[in-house]
């Protein structure tokens, strides 16, 4: 009976593990071996050959084919992605640019473990070409290993902390553009210049508060700085920690203009005029920054050039060149809260 007893037909699985890639690596050379290294290539058909797996006639004929569609992949929660415009700038950007190539662009949220998961095993099992990876945080970028060792290609946006270079990507200068707006304030008279920082496990939330520091200098003073999360709401509540700490700050940078927003609330309600006695500064020229009364003053990313950029790196991974990294200037813009 044991003679007869037919034989267990081989699986990706079987071939993955005698060829030592992963399943999405073997599923990428079924498909026509697109993001794959030659090494793992020949790693995967001598698999192939030894397991005697046999190819489906679909998968081969697919041996040419793309998913002819990119990846938008937000690292945020669905809250932030509604609250904070600039993904939504970016997201349309980067649709523009690649409408020019007559190609969609697919949104997937990866905000928790599970979402980060299940976007994961959807971008490697070849369901879109590459992704465009945005708001990356340190401590939480281990699903980029997955993607990175199933040679899927990825372009950030802002530095890939932990990953600067293994990804390529494409950032504004948040150093030298919080260093120019600290500049600025002390130049129009402000002494105790306060910031609100971004999130410090994100390249933008590090860079800003760097910029703040080095231009300050000596005179850099931690009781000036609170941390928010990019939300209006963080700005409010760390604008309120810096009235309590430092009741005679002059002036205070603020990492994005969506908290700087929050920060223009709490000090007209406690009846600090702004900019007569307190001077507020933003981050991006988000469109609330035109919103608030008054207008802020704010350091303008390049959003659309971003975008742009980032599909154009990212279509040059897909064809097999090595990924790029870029840094753009940001511009002052002066307005009524500064």
């Amino acid at each position: 009976m044991t003679e007869n007893a037919p034989r267990r037909r081989p699986t990706i699985e079987d071939v993955a593990r005698e060829s030592g890639v992963s399943r999405g690596t073997v599923s990428r050379v079924l498909n026509g071996g697109h993001w794959v290294s030659p090494t793992a290539r020949e790693a995967v058909e001598r698999a192939i050959k030894k397991t005697g797996y046999r190819i489906n006639p679909h998968a081969r004929n697919l041996a040419t084919a793309r998913a002819n569609s990119i990846a938008f992949l937000l690292t945020e929660s669905h809250d932030r992605l509604f609250e904070d415009p600039n993904f939504a700038v970016l997201m349309r950007g980067a649709a523009d640019a690649l409408a020019e190539r007559d190609l969609p662009l697919v949104l997937l949220m990866a905000g928790s473990d599970d979402e980060q998961r299940r976007a994961t095993e959807f971008i490697t099992a070849g369901h879109v070409d590459g992704a465009l990876l945005v708001s990356s945080h340190l401590g939480r970028e281990g699903f980029l290993k997955s993607l990175v060792d199933a040679e899927v290609p990825v372009v950030a946006c802002g530095v890939p902390l932990g990953y600067e270079r293994r990804i390529g990507y494409v950032a504004a200068d948040d150093l030298e553009g919080a260093r120019d707006m600290v500049a600025y304030l002390r130049d129009s008279g402000r002494r105790r210049i306060a910031t609100i920082s971004g999130p410090v496990d994100t390249s933008g939330g590090i860079g800003r508060l760097e910029g703040y520091r080095l231009e300050l200098g000596d005179a850099f003073d931690e009781q000036l700085v609170a941390e928010g999360d990019y939300s209006r709401a963080s700005g409010a509540q760390a604008m309120t920690e810096l009235l309590e700490r430092v009741p005679d700050l002059d002036a205070v940078f603020v990492a994005n203009d969506v908290m700087a927003a929050g920060a223009v609330e709490v000090l007209q309600s406690r009846g600090r005029r702004v900019p007569d006695d307190v001077a507020v500064a933003g981050f991006d020229d988000a469109p609330i920054a035109t919103r608030v009364e008054p207008a802020l003053t704010t350091m303008r990313q390049p959003f659309e050039r971003i975008a742009h950029e980032m599909v154009r790196m990212l279509l040059d991974v897909i064809d097999g060149r090595p990924a790029g990294r870029m840094t753009l200037p940001t511009e002052l813009v002066r307005r009524e809260s500064a």
